[in-house]
């Protein structure tokens, strides 16, 4: 085999920070379940291993895996996605400083930056990320952070990484202070999009969604473009102490061996459900980027290398996405996405349940919204559900 030779991202998802365990020779790497590592002598830790808050075999296996996955310096697990969004703010982040964020974004993001950053005199302005000028106009001398979430949970709205990145090195020269472009990656994965290759700073990951990919952990990482602000982000890490635990970490890290096999499965299936939407006389809108009728198709075709299993449609109203939920028998109604199976949510109600109801009309979050995270059953069965769901509207 050629040693120079970049190995490829099936490759790297699995054997990148995967050696196998030099004790036993064991190939997964074990579940160490310790909360403390016996030392050489004092001050001589074995390994860099003192406490497992500092450091734990089987969680820097994983952030090893997600560096390599993004192409970043470094990378940190956390205990949600939630604790790696605040985990990120606490270590780039200080009062009086201005966040631009896609309007679009996860309503947990909402929350906690309007209900709990913003009280530490963080200031936020939500904008369309797609819309250059108004991202642009939104930047102020006191803006150090573009967070930017791409597709949008759940309009699934495009952002052009690429420019958003020239934007933030612009505003860095003239404010004389680092500007920081970080992107939410769940909803494409490392598989179909790469921010960091664009030109961004930071990505985070609810890995509880398609990373782990079978809805049996909840986790969050980020993974920083250099080395510097990976630093930063550990010794956050280690001082707030939001870790993933070690199971959780050997669960995203077998979950993720199967990862490029997995995604292009949600993607054929995702197409599939879309095209099969569109043209349904039941269904108002439908929001896929693989969709021609897509208003950033183009950009999605040059941004992304796939378009992933995330699919909303508009039923017009809560009435018929009730009677929709009513009648599926395969796909189930949770909260969640990104697994094997086929997850249906009311975005109103659930993931966005916490954002006022004028600021979802305004995002286009609507009472007949339904989103749907398409799993890699067989596609005609899926279809199959979908009509019955679909009965009579």
């Amino acid at each position: 085999m050629n040693e120079t030779r970049v190995p490829g991202f099936p490759t790297l998802c699995i054997h990148a920070g995967q050696e196998p365990e030099p004790v036993t020779g064991a190939v997964s790497v074990p579940i160490f379940q310790t909360s403390t590592y016996a030392q050489n002598a004092l001050g001589a830790p074995r390994g860099g291993f003192e406490y497992a808050r500092s450091k734990n075999p089987t969680r820097l296996a994983l952030e090893e895996l997600l560096a390599a996955l993004e192409g970043g310096a470094a990378a940190h697990a956390f205990a949600s996605g939630m604790a790696a969004i605040a985990s990120l703010a606490t270590a780039h982040l200080a009062a009086g400083d201005h966040v631009v964020v896609s309007r679009g974004s996860y309503g947990g993001t909402w929350r906690y930056f309007t209900k709990v950053l913003a009280n530490f005199g963080v200031t936020f302005s939500w904008v369309d990320t797609s819309d250059l000028a108004a991202v642009e106009g939104a930047l102020t001398p006191a803006t150090r952070m573009l967070f930017v979430e791409t597709p949008t949970n759940p309009t699934m709205e495009l952002s052009d990484l690429a420019a958003l990145a020239a934007l933030a090195s612009e505003a860095s020269a003239r404010c004389g202070a680092k500007v920081r472009l970080v992107v939410d990656n769940t909803f494409a994965t490392p598989v179909f999009q790469r921010p960091l290759a664009q030109g961004a700073d930071a990505v985070v990951h609810s890995t509880t969604k398609y990373l782990n990919g079978h809805s049996d952990s909840v986790g969050g990482a980020v993974v920083s473009a250099t080395a510097e602000d990976g630093k930063r982000i550990g010794f956050v890490q280690n001082s707030a102490g939001a870790i993933l635990s070690p199971f959780d970490s050997f669960l995203v890290t077998r979950g993720i061996k199967t990862l490029a096999v997995r995604m292009h499965a949600h993607d054929d299936n995702g197409r599939a459900v879309a095209v099969f939407l569109a043209v349904h006389p039941g269904v108002k809108a439908v929001f896929y980027p693989g969709l021609p009728s897509h208003p950033q198709h183009a950009l999605a075709s040059r941004q992304m290398s796939g378009f992933g299993g995330m699919v909303a449609f508009d039923l017009g109203s809560l009435d018929a996405a009730r009677r929709f939920f009513g009648r599926l028998r395969l796909c189930t109604l949770a909260e969640s996405l990104g697994g094997v199976e086929t997850l249906v949510a009311h975005p109103a109600t659930m993931s966005h349940g916490s954002v006022p109801p004028d600021e979802r009309a305004a995002r286009g979050i609507t009472d007949g919204l339904i989103r749907l995270s398409v799993g890699i059953e067989d596609v005609d069965d899926l279809l199959a559900d979908l009509a019955r769901g679909l009965e009579g509207e």
